[in-house]
């Protein structure tokens, strides 16, 4: 081999080992309610990736819908999608059924994860309302106290 190809060789080298590799991305289901913050993470088909709960992060049951357990669930995920080279995050948000506002975990969340590196493509609220239902409780006059 001339001194030429061997030039071309160690730059073709070059070239392979700087690609990138393949990145993807996911949905984030964020449940939040007053009494608890879960997370699940799943793939652009529903398969699951990675789950997280305020149970799984503190024993204190009054603690699992503060903002800093929703921190340590965040970064709890974060550790776990990064090694599936997972970058980009579709963001879904869920309140309570009926509720006007999610609970106190959402933000949070949300705020850690983008300071992880991940990319927020879109932040939507799946929350539902009620629309008309069964008979509420109480009678002809109304329920008193």
């Amino acid at each position: 081999m001339t001194d030429k190809e061997k030039i071309l060789d160690e730059n073709k080298e070059q070239i392979i080992k700087a690609k990138p590799s393949k990145t993807y991305e996911a949905i984030l289901n964020i449940y939040t309610s007053f009494n608890n913050t879960i997370v699940h993470v799943t793939d652009m088909g529903g398969k699951t990736l990675a789950k997280v709960t305020g149970g799984m992060v503190t024993k204190h049951g009054r603690l699992k819908a503060n903002p800093t357990i929703a921190m340590f669930i965040a970064k709890r995920i974060a550790e776990n999608v990064k090694e599936l080279h997972v970058n980009s995050l579709y963001v879904r948000i869920r309140a309570k059924t009926g509720n006007p506002a999610p609970g106190p975990g959402a933000n949070a969340i949300i705020k850690s994860l983008s300071r992880e590196g991940f990319k927020i493509l879109n932040i939507l609220d799946t929350t539902r309302m009620p629309r008309g239902g069964p008979k509420k409780k109480g009678g002809r006059r109304g329920r008193r106290p």
